[in-house]
């Protein structure tokens, strides 16, 4: 049995049906009243987990946190984003601190933004952490699900990059904009960015549950990252639609969209998933054109 936090999410939602599909019982947390035997109630700001709960499972995949994109950051949402994030980890790890058999694995979510601005340079998971606040935010995160570790619980943390969904995520916030033609590079276009498909996500994340080998940070990217400008290129292409020459400028996208722009959209990353392709995982979408037109 496989319990997963998140699960209303995209790529929750897409792991839980996968798994079912290939026979595993999966329950998920949810902070309501459960709807049926395969949920249980948790608030996980508020250290509200019955350990009983979760008793007995083989892992457990934690993806739950508040949105990093949709809104504009103020300092109440930049506090909402660390406390979903850090109070639910720990909430969870100290749940399972009170069984008597814990899991073997836990597989908790984080991003590449733990590498903080990367430039041209090629990075795996031997980097050290960058600067920023998304950086300091995936070091707190990911620091509450290394307590798992003492516990004897084999732990992965999760570094995923912009994942391509052609239900929603990033890539269904840019479709509009591009669909008439109006997409273009941001900023200088220069930035990396470290994409990986829907599938290659819950792919990869199946493979991690199942690769004993596998623990501390694992990249969820696929092996082929893109600057802003040839991912501008190839999203046109895939739908056929010309894109703007000129770029959006960075001073208009921090104007409109503040510190998120600065660090998610201005800031590259240029990840390479080492660990993914040395313990013999198969992407089944390496190159951007081909994802795109498999989402899309």
């Amino acid at each position: 049995m496989i319990v997963v936090t998140g699960a209303s999410g995209l790529l929750g939602g897409a792991l839980v049906r996968e798994l079912r599909g290939r026979g595993e019982r999966v329950v998920t947390l949810v902070r309501r009243e459960p709807r049926g035997p395969d949920e249980r109630v948790w608030e996980p700001s508020g250290g509200g987990l019955d350990p009983a709960a979760i008793e007995g499972v083989r892992g457990v995949v934690h993806l739950a946190g508040a949105p990093i994109a949709g809104q504009r950051w103020n300092a109440a949402y930049k506090r909402e984003l660390v406390r979903s994030r850090v109070e639910g980890t720990r909430t969870l790890v100290g749940a399972l601190r009170e069984l008597s058999r814990p899991p073997e694995v836990l597989v908790s979510a984080s991003g590449v933004d733990f590498y903080g601005d990367t430039g041209d340079r090629v990075v795996d998971e031997q980097a050290g952490k960058g600067e920023g606040f998304l950086a300091d935010l995936c070091e707190r995160w990911e620091g509450e699900a290394r307590e798992a570790e003492e516990l004897g619980v084999r732990t992965v943390r999760l570094r995923t990059g912009l994942v391509l969904s052609g239900r929603g995520g990033a890539l269904g916030r840019m479709l509009p904009v591009f669909r008439v033609g109006l997409g273009a590079p941001l900023g200088s276009g220069k930035q990396y960015w470290s994409w990986i498909s829907e599938d290659d996500w819950v792919g990869a994340t199946l493979h991690v549950l199942e690769r004993p080998e596998l623990s501390g940070p694992v990249n969820l990217t696929s092996p082929s990252p893109v600057t802003n400008a040839e991912f501008t290129r190839s999203l046109g292409r895939a739908l056929r639609k010309g894109t703007l020459p000129m770029p959006v400028p960075a001073f208009a996208l921090s104007a409109g969209l503040g510190e998120f722009a600065r660090e998610a959209l201005l800031h590259g990353h240029r990840i390479v998933p080492r660990k993914l392709q040395d313990s013999g995982y198969g992407f089944a979408h390496s190159g951007l054109d081909e994802a795109l037109r498999a989402v899309l």
